[in-house]
């Protein structure tokens, strides 16, 4: 006689989940800790999300087990003059016997409409699968700055300080509260203040293959603004050990020395608002550290 078909489920994470999604999570993803887990998920518990979206993502269940999980990362950000909700869907995994659900976790993630979804970090091999679940394109890979030069001798005048200090000149209201909320995840955040106003970046941490020490971009308005002020910000991380900036780039960008990697950390989306470059705010690199 053929086995009985085990039950399975589809729900929302909760608190009371977090052991047991951690451990599932560790099954999945070896080249990381339980604990760095946990931890990931700790931020998720300190992350509000718009109303009716998810604080944590999904999981799939059976017998009272999780046996696959996907987060997200859902936020509202500002897109011109109106409001844009957006997830990052991050962590994906379903154990190998019960692969065949895996859709089920995937739709039931993808079915607000209204939503613009991210996937940021999707391994090349999954390229036609989340093409397949109509995903598309934004960036086609990074470029890797080397700004500390720049600007030696005819730069902009410009104060580059933490975001913990409030600019004497104008800025938006809304873009110290992202530098802030990213400062507290373990992101450089800083300002950039000319004469007529300040401008916001936020900056990860990060070892190229476990070597070389850089800063990955995850917000500034406008990637030209990053282009302007490049020496003053390039010093300012360099002084603190990142002499190297990766920017999401779809090809080599006037203004700034460097080299184009093509096809590294490829960036999709599905939704109603195209992501800008420049803008990996709330993303599992900003919030989780992945």
């Amino acid at each position: 006689m053929d086995a009985p078909v085990p039950a399975i489920r589809c729900r929302q994470i909760g608190k009371a989940d977090i052991p047991a999604i951690a451990t599932l999570l560790k099954r999945g993803f070896p080249n990381r800790s339980r604990q760095f887990w946990v931890h990931a998920l700790r931020r998720l518990a300190g992350h509000e999300p718009p109303p009716g979206l998810p604080k944590y993502g999904y999981l799939l269940e059976t017998g009272g087990d999780p046996v696959g999980t996907i987060l997200l990362i859902c936020s509202t950000m500002r897109d011109g003059d109106r409001i844009a909700t957006r997830c990052n869907l991050s962590s994906w995994y379903v154990d190998p016997a019960f692969r065949a659900y895996a859709t089920l976790l995937v739709s039931m993630a993808l079915r607000h409409k209204e939503v613009t979804y991210l996937n940021v970090s999707a391994a090349p091999h999954t390229w036609p699968i989340i093409e397949a679940q109509g995903f598309s394109r934004y960036c086609d890979g990074i470029f890797i700055a080397m700004p500390t030069l720049q600007g030696l001798f005819n730069g902009v005048a410009v104060k580059v300080f933490d975001a913990s200090q409030q600019p004497s000149g104008a800025f938006d209201p809304s873009d110290r509260e992202i530098l802030l909320r990213h400062a507290e995840h373990g992101c450089v955040s800083l300002w950039c203040e000319t004469a007529d106003r300040a401008f916001p970046f936020v900056f990860r941490p990060r070892l190229v293959k476990n070597v070389l020490p850089c800063a990955q971009m995850i917000y500034c308005g406008d990637i030209a603004d990053f282009v302007r002020f490049a020496g003053p910000i390039g010093r300012y991380l360099a002084r603190r050990g990142k002499p190297f900036v990766i920017v999401d780039s779809n090809g080599a960008i006037p203004g700034l020395l460097g080299t184009f990697c093509r096809g590294s950390m490829a960036k999709y989306f599905k939704g109603p608002q195209r992501p800008r470059l420049g803008d990996l705010a709330y993303t599992e690199y900003a919030v989780l550290g992945v």
